[in-house]
């Protein structure tokens, strides 16, 4: 199980991206997903984080390859959108 500490930050950064698109696509898919996530998984989403936002919104809409560290399994449940809240 990840450091509380480090979910904590993750979560703060993932829904204060400094546009609401982005806010509900990255802080929707951090509350949906982060509970079971292992060190691992925290770190591909931290590294996620380093992103600039219009580059992680294209690759979650698929409109755009990802780098390679951050292709994987995790950016296909990324990719899925199904955790983004609507109204």
């Amino acid at each position: 199980m990840p450091d509380p500490v480090r979910l904590a930050r993750a979560r703060f950064r993932a829904w204060h991206r400094g546009t609401r698109e982005a806010d509900y696509v990255i802080g929707g898919f951090f509350d949906r997903y982060s509970a079971g996530w292992s060190d691992d998984d925290l770190g591909w989403f931290e590294a996620l984080l380093e992103e600039e936002d219009v580059d992680i919104l294209a690759w979650a809409m698929g409109m755009a390859p990802p780098p390679p560290h951050l292709s994987g399994p995790a950016l296909t449940l990324f990719q899925r959108l199904d955790y983004v809240r609507v109204g």
